[in-house]
């Protein structure tokens, strides 16, 4: 889905892909989901943000990080000095998968074959936007665009070039938000908020 700000024109790659993943059944994820959260963004934004899926008022909303991680991961990019308008914010995986219990749908780990399945929508995202930076928030989002398992810790914070483009790994807001200790969580916030300042270093026009 388009952003608000800068809606895809009409028969746009990006307007067409976004309304052709509504009807997506390549992993039965969308059996469940209320429907498919395409990313959205400017269609020549400099960054791009992967994250790992849908969660619950994602999944409601139909857009990507609108929920309590989306609102850290605003606050974390404005103290960064970074504008989410002029990003191209998105996911690895396009349907919200999760378990039930009692009335709440808990967010479940998208597996390998689901991650795989939603990387021809992921490559037509980073085909048409060709951002000069990829961010990937988490292993899923790694793992999505690397076509390989890694360890956020190793490979956290660093610049790894890949064909024309920069991928920069870190990890999910999602992640700030499970951390029970206050001052580790504090600790973990500001780490955040450093990767995200080296990602708008990184991004600005040589």
């Amino acid at each position: 889905m388009p952003s608000p700000d800068h809606p895809a024109p009409p028969g746009s790659p990006l307007a067409l892909a976004a309304a052709e993943a509504l009807e997506c059944r390549r992993c039965p994820l969308w059996q469940h989901a209320t429907g498919t959260v395409f990313g959205e963004g400017p269609a020549d934004a400099r960054i791009m943000l992967v994250g790992e899926q849908p969660g619950d008022q994602e999944d409601r909303a139909g857009r990507p990080f609108v929920g309590p991680a989306g609102q850290l991961l605003d606050r974390a990019l404005a103290e960064a000095g970074l504008d989410r308008r002029e990003l191209y914010v998105t996911n690895a995986v396009k349907h919200f998968k999760f378990v039930t219990r009692g009335r709440r749908r808990i967010h479940a780990r998208p597996d390998s074959a689901e991650i795989a399945a939603c990387r021809f929508w992921l490559n037509i995202e980073r085909n048409e936007v060709n951002p000069a930076l990829t961010v990937l928030m988490g292993a899923s989002a790694a793992r999505a665009v690397l076509g390989r398992t890694i360890t956020i810790a190793r490979e956290r914070g660093r610049a790894i070039k890949l064909s024309e483009a920069i991928i920069f790994v870190t990890v999910h807001p999602s992640y700030l938000l499970r951390i029970p200790d206050a001052a580790a969580k504090q600790n973990e916030y500001n780490m955040f908020i450093a990767d995200l300042r080296r990602v708008a270093e990184l991004s600005l026009p040589r």
